[in-house]
């Protein structure tokens, strides 16, 4: 039976609205893979995240080993999603590193319901796309969330 991989991207919500898609799909954990947790956006820096998350039941984790490089965050920024997969495939996933942080997110993923979290509402200009599919070849099922 395959697992599901959840994905949601928090551009256009708030906290109450992310924490009430993310326990309505079942989600135990949020998996931060932003590079840089911080946001402008209330309520959704890497400590207020962790305390708002927790204050709803749910766990965190912030993977910075998955983010996307600023080069690749710049190509998404112009949709220039081929773009940004090419320079996220070259510069993360298909390093060593990035290949250890993709197999720890796999056994998290097999221990309890996760959803990775970026800030892009379309996960077609997300690099939690790729990792979702990255993640496929291991069995799991991506579910995008949109709160």
């Amino acid at each position: 039976m395959a697992k599901i991989l959840f994905t949601i991207g928090y551009e256009g919500l708030d906290l109450e609205r992310l924490t009430g898609a993310l326990k309505d799909a079942g989600v135990a954990r949020l998996v931060d893979v932003r590079a840089v947790a911080n946001s402008r956006k209330r309520g959704f820096s890497k400590g207020a995240l962790k305390t708002g998350l927790e204050e709803a039941g749910l766990g965190y984790d912030h993977l910075r080993s998955l983010g996307t490089p600023k080069a690749g965050r710049q190509a998404a920024r112009a949709h220039d999603a081929a773009l940004m997969r090419k320079i996220y495939c070259e510069v993360v996933l298909d390093t060593a590193e990035g290949g250890l942080a993709l197999d720890g997110l796999s056994e998290l993923a097999r221990a309890v319901p996760i959803c990775l979290l970026c800030f892009e509402r379309d996960p077609a200009l997300c690099h939690r796309r790729v990792l979702a599919e990255r993640l496929a070849a291991n069995g799991f099922t991506t579910v995008d969330l949109l709160g």
